[in-house]
């Protein structure tokens, strides 16, 4: 398959499904399509953001050796919000490697805290933060004081619900 072109070919759940289904669990095939993802043009690389979270949702032990590439392309200046949601959601089931906590702590307490982000990079960093807050309980604190800042100022539904079952996860804690 060309992926590529499969990927300009159209954008669909039902295409990012079937580009991944060829993916499959072959790291091979996962490398080169990291490849577009990491370096093609912005069209390719945002249609390609899909797919790596289909593909890494059903076999994360292929998206583990590129998770600083990930982390890094998706604090690209001017990169589709699509790369900066798929690489977070990721980031919510991954066992996060300990060199990496640094990076992913201020990438995600920046997104976070950014009211011009999408609700869904919010969320999800708001989850990865919580999971991270595991090892790190210094930052329990300021995470639901941000949580908390941001119900006040009126987030949306879902935002809502993520953010007061996040507290009460890590009030538990």
């Amino acid at each position: 398959m060309d992926i590529r072109a499969a990927l300009l070919k159209e954008h669909s759940r039902e295409q990012a499904e079937k580009i991944a289904k060829w993916i499959g669990k072959k790291p091979d095939r996962f490398a080169m399509f990291i490849d577009l993802f990491l370096h093609d043009e912005y069209k390719v690389v945002q249609r390609a953001a899909w797919v790596l979270s289909v593909v890494a949702e059903k076999h994360y032990e292929l998206a583990e050796p590129w998770l600083p590439q990930m982390i890094a392309k998706m604090q690209e200046p001017g990169v589709h919000m699509a790369v900066k949601r798929n690489v977070v959601r990721i980031l919510q089931f991954l066992e996060i490697p300990e060199e990496l906590h640094g990076d992913v702590m201020n990438v995600c307490f920046d997104m976070l805290a950014d009211p011009k982000e999408t609700i869904a990079v919010r969320a999800f960093s708001m989850t990865v933060l919580a999971n991270l807050a595991k090892h790190y309980p210094d930052i329990k604190h300021e995470l639901i004081a941000m949580i908390e800042s941001q119900l006040e100022s009126g987030a949306s539904a879902g935002f809502t619900n993520r953010g007061l079952k996040t507290i009460a996860a890590l009030t538990k804690q």
